[in-house]
């Protein structure tokens, strides 16, 4: 239940159906947000929050844009606005898509981010997830290397629960991935990963990632070499389905049973 927004309603005497006929919406989506904290559309979040006279940020408090490192605001701006996000993983799943304990593995696994900072990047990570769950979320393609998903991460349970989470995002509509099985040679993917997003005004920016800090590409022609890795792991990933990939993430899920 999103509490500030319940009270916003009260305070003003609106009900859902008002708030959805101010916004533009409709009342079930209203209700959504009420009921199960979705995150509506940055256009959206503007008109009800000048519907409540309230400040966005009392009703949908940015609390991930305080726990985040400076360097990684700017594609964190371009991921929240993005309509669609393609990703390639070699090592580890893309962070949209990882469970609470996969993502704590991840970051304290190796043991060089002190114990309170592994929490504080952890319930950022996880609130970055609210994009998939928006009313109107980006579409989400993702592409992993198969040693993503045989890789022991956290143990045995926390695999059999990421993988099984894998398989459930997958029946949403905006969520498609795509493995690269093992029996794969050379391909663009050794050279690490990288995400690609198209934005509501068609630009595209992409990102990189490494020990340190992450980096926000730009310049066309680095977009336009990370367009070609694209089209090379796609095109290495299994079938041009999506669901020969889920057959085998659910086939490996149960090896970690």
């Amino acid at each position: 239940m999103n509490d500030a927004l319940r009270v916003a309603l009260g305070d003003t005497g609106h009900t859902i159906e008002s708030l959805a006929e101010r916004v533009g919406v409709d009342p079930k989506t209203v209700s959504r947000w009420l009921t199960e904290d979705r995150i509506p559309h940055p256009r959206h979040r503007v008109a009800a929050a000048e519907a409540l006279h309230k400040d966005i940020s009392d009703i949908w408090p940015d609390t991930s844009r305080r726990r985040d490192p400076i360097w990684f605001r700017p594609w964190q701006e371009i991921e929240r606005e993005a309509v669609s996000l393609r990703w390639f993983e070699s090592i580890v799943l893309p962070g949209l898509l990882q469970t609470e304990a996969y993502a704590r593995a991840v970051l304290g696994g190796a043991g060089l981010i002190p114990r309170a900072d592994v929490e504080r990047h952890l319930m950022a990570r996880l609130a970055r997830q609210g994009v998939l769950k928006r009313d109107d979320p980006p579409q989400l393609t993702a592409v992993v290397d198969e040693a993503v998903l045989r890789r022991p991460v956290g143990g045995r349970a926390t695999m059999h629960e990421q993988l099984r989470a894998l398989v459930a995002a997958c029946a949403e509509p905006h969520v498609r991935i795509h493995v690269v099985p093992s029996t794969v040679g050379a391909y663009a993917g050794l050279n690490g990963p990288f995400v690609i997003a198209n934005g509501p005004d068609h630009r595209v920016a992409g990102y990189l990632d490494n020990q340190l800090q992450g980096q926000v590409v730009s310049d066309p022609d680095d977009l336009a070499a990370m367009m070609a890795a694209w089209e090379n792991v796609r095109g290495e990933a299994l079938s041009l389905s999506h669901w020969q990939s889920v057959d085998l993430i659910r086939e490996v899920a149960e090896t970690w049973s």
